[in-house]
């Protein structure tokens, strides 16, 4: 039997550009669910209106949840209406709906529970991405990789990706970030879950577009975000879930390096100037470091080698957990207008 595929596009501000991305969508797509996250430009009326695809359905929020928001809403619906897999777009039109059926193609092959886009596969495609967006992905990557255990995993904020409805059933949609920090805490959730990622090399498209995101007024929250999400990570991973040898290395590394290193700075600061720091204080210091430092670098190697390698959804049966329809989550089903141009709405 073959998996019906679902399609999520998160819309805000998007009145101009979701009609043709719907369009572009193939025939492998049974249902496609367009999220109004409360969009100033009316984007459901839009297409309500001139979108005649029967595969289409149209929710809004009546207060806007950012794109996080918007896409655990339309998961959720379309988990209630029976999808095997569930593919986000943007709705700004930089990502090739007809790249859909690659995406999805490792987790119809059992091989994968979740599957996103790299924009970094293709090096000579980095020089179309803008200069703030390319230098900021490649720093929130090697974040990323230590907050979700991911080490493989690069361009954690891409929005292109496919998820096992199974997988997505386990997600507390309620813990999950709703705005700009949305796909790499999901990462995150998935590593707590041990799904299997996977990437997909894709082509961005760079247009006249407009960016909701602002670097400087996003950077504190995201740095503050991969902190949290380390520390919890790492807690649950190794302390919580299992202890193993590599919580203990951890344990005796940060002890050890972090005394080592504080020792010496307190020894080499408070010797006066025309005094020799004694060679035994420059050895205690210097060999706790290293110690520290290098049962560190085991500890990150163990975790590095442990990333998950096998999918997740193929042992889970479907999830018996109630799944709360769309107006006990605070949206509305928009339908087409009537003859005398009122608008229809059912929860």
């Amino acid at each position: 039997m073959d998996a019906v595929v679902a399609v999520v596009i998160p819309a805000f501000r998007a009145a101009d550009t979701v009609l043709p991305v719907i369009a572009a969508i193939g025939p492998e797509v049974g249902l496609i669910v367009v999220v109004d996250d409360c969009c100033p430009h009316g984007t459901a009326l839009v297409v309500a209106n001139q979108c005649s695809d029967p595969r289409v359905v149209v929710l809004r929020h009546d207060a806007n949840r950012g794109v996080g928001g918007a896409f655990l809403t339309g998961m959720q619906f379309a988990i209630q209406r029976g999808a095997d897999i569930i593919v986000k777009i943007d709705a700004d039109g930089q990502m090739d709906p007809a790249q859909v059926p690659a995406l999805i193609h490792p987790i119809q092959s059992g091989n994968a529970d979740y599957v996103k886009g790299n924009r970094f596969f293709f090096l000579t495609d980095t020089a179309a991405m803008p200069q703030v967006r390319r230098f900021g992905n490649l720093a929130l990557s090697f974040m990323a990789k230590l907050s979700s255990g991911y080490w493989t995993i690069m361009d954690p904020t891409n929005g292109f990706f496919a998820v096992h409805a199974r997988l997505a059933e386990l997600l507390d949609a309620d813990r999950v970030a709703n705005r700009f920090f949305f796909e790499t805490d999901l990462l995150f959730h998935l590593g707590l879950l041990r799904a299997k990622v996977v990437e997909f090399p894709m082509r961005a498209f760079y247009g006249e577009e407009v960016s909701n995101l602002r670097v400087s007024h996003q950077l504190a929250p995201f740095f503050a975000g991969h902190l949290r999400n380390t520390f919890r990570r790492v807690l649950y991973r190794y302390f919580f879930r299992d202890l193993s040898l590599a919580s203990l290395q951890l344990v005796a590394g940060l002890g050890l390096f972090g005394f080592g290193l504080a020792f010496g700075l307190y020894h080499w600061l408070s010797a006066p100037p025309d005094q020799l720091v004694p060679t035994g204080t420059i050895m205690i210091a210097a060999l706790t470091f290293l110690m520290g430092f290098q049962l560190l670098l085991s500890f990150l190697n163990y975790d590095i080698s442990a990333s998950p390698r096998e999918p997740l959804h193929p042992s889970l049966q479907k999830s018996r957990r109630a799944v709360q329809p769309a107006a006990e989550q605070g949206a509305v089903l928009v339908e087409n207008e009537k003859p005398d141009g009122q608008t229809r709405r059912r929860a």
